[in-house]
């Protein structure tokens, strides 16, 4: 049987703005991507998810992201590598502090937004975000797109490595995301989004925005939790694999 893992970005609300629906999410996802405070989430926010997702034995991943409230992380910021090494360490810390309270702690890195694109490419920041993890916990896993430059050297670093792949977010024919400046970069048909997820997870491939082929073969599918009717979606994502002989399961 094909197994994969099952992520969402959770825990991006921020004081009295909710984002998403933390826990409607957390009773369908296998993994959490858990906000670190640096593009979104606080405190009460991260101890309140950690919290719920340990309650429902889903493993908790810190998604550490630039120092950019105001623009949600979706901002390139050209920050000095030396910097990056500190917030990125910083970020995961503060989640891990959390899910320890909770009775479980942090099992996976996974960089968002822009960052996560920057280091697709970007050899200076994908070698910073390396860094913090040894420093920090060597055996954490981390996440990213295949055949990026971020896992290219976390692999080398002696990293374990986990290749996602996105349910809802069209693809380039170089098999990056495309930018969400750009019409069409997020895919809003639930009927789509599940045929999408099922090739990837069954087929290891994904039809790019020009109708080439993209090979993706991933470990963690991800659906976004801040888009509308996300719950809904995610939903149908996981009953879709499952209907089709897919097993969910965390990958650690």
């Amino acid at each position: 049987m094909t197994h994969v893992d099952l992520n969402s970005d959770l825990g991006e609300g921020f004081g009295i703005w909710p984002m998403g629906d933390d826990a409607a999410l957390l009773d369908i996802v296998s993994s959490a991507n858990v906000a670190c405070g640096f593009h979104a989430g606080d405190p009460t926010v991260l101890r309140r998810v950690t919290a719920r997702a340990a309650e429902r034995g889903v493993v908790i991943g810190a998604q550490v992201g630039y120092r950019d409230l105001p623009g949600f992380g979706r901002r390139f910021i050209d920050v000095d590598p030396a910097e990056l090494v500190n917030d990125v360490i910083y970020q995961i810390a503060a989640l891990d502090g959390f899910a320890r309270i909770a009775g479980t702690k942090v099992r996976y890195v996974k960089p968002h937004g822009a960052l996560y694109n920057a280091i697709v490419t970007h050899a200076e920041q994908a070698a910073a975000v390396v860094q913090a993890v040894r420093l920090y916990d060597s055996s954490l896993p981390v996440m990213g797109l295949p055949g990026s430059e971020w896992l290219r050297q976390a692999a080398e670093a002696g990293l374990a490595t986990v290749a996602e792949a996105f349910a809802d977010r069209a693809y380039t024919p170089e098999g990056t995301l495309l930018s969400r400046r750009l019409p069409g970069a997020v895919v809003h048909d639930p009927d789509e989004v599940v045929r999408r997820t099922v090739r990837m997870a069954v087929e290891g491939t994904v039809e790019a925005v020009d109708g080439s082929v993209v090979s993706v073969r991933p470990r963690s599918l991800c659906v976004h939790g801040d888009t509308p009717g996300a719950v809904e979606i995610a939903r149908r994502v996981r009953d879709g694999l499952v209907a089709a002989g897919v097993e969910l399961r965390p990958f650690g």
